[in-house]
């Protein structure tokens, strides 16, 4: 698979199978994603793989505070701006209300809220659910390297035959997160990545972009 397929390929799978991703497929994905860029050579990242019993039972734990309404933990960082102005605030309300009728969800539904806590707190059926944590004196120009080394890492698993869906949803319950991997004080949770195969038959959705014309200025050619 070329990078312009995989990068063509990836998109957040909203419904695994129980298949296990084999350890050494993992390694080498995370050991190949070490080169992704980071200024400074910091390699601000510190990833948890998390799979197994110790995941089923972070599941069980997230998804029971879902489904009793727990709106989680003190947020950390937000997950986005207070205010979300045209266009971007139009691309969030299309794409959300694309991504949970797929899902069997439907905007005007009650429960709406929670049937998608309880979907996005079971990493959506996945085997394997990567965390990734940055020590709390990272700035922001590491937080955007800890961005390109998901997306590294996101492109690696399509390489591999794998697919993935990154959740920021994960740091309403970085407290139960950071008991489960051991994660210090020191470090913050950015998000989760669920990882495994897809699960066949399910409905699969792709979400659009904006026009070229809408995020590139051409300057000089």
């Amino acid at each position: 698979m070329d990078v312009y397929e995989a990068v063509d390929s990836r998109r957040a799978v909203r419904a695994f199978s129980d298949e296990p991703v084999p350890k050494d497929v993992l390694e080498r994905v995370l050991a190949a994603a070490s080169r992704a860029p980071s200024s400074g050579n910091l390699q601000p990242w510190r990833v948890y793989v998390v799979t197994g019993e110790p995941l089923a039972e972070l599941k069980g734990r997230a998804t029971a505070r879902a489904l009793a309404g727990d709106p989680g933990d003190e947020r950390e960082y937000p997950m986005y701006p207070a205010e979300l102005t045209s266009p971007h605030v139009d691309r969030f309300a299309v794409a959300a209300a694309q991504r949970y009728k797929a899902l069997g969800i439907e905007r005007d539904d009650p429960d709406r809220p929670m049937k998608i806590a309880a979907l996005n707190s079971g990493a959506f059926g996945a085997p394997v659910v990567l965390f990734c944590c940055l020590d709390r004196t990272m700035g922001p120009g590491q937080w955007g390297d800890a961005g390109m080394y998901l997306q590294t890492v996101m492109l690696l698993l399509r390489a591999e035959g794998l697919h993935s869906c990154p959740q920021v949803m994960w740091t309403m319950y970085h407290k139960t997160v950071g008991r489960t991997v051991g994660a210090d004080d020191g470090l913050v949770l950015f998000c989760g990545v669920s990882v495994g195969f897809e699960k066949a038959g399910a409905p699969r959705l792709r979400t659009g972009r904006a026009d070229l014309t809408e995020t590139v200025s051409f300057i000089g050619m």
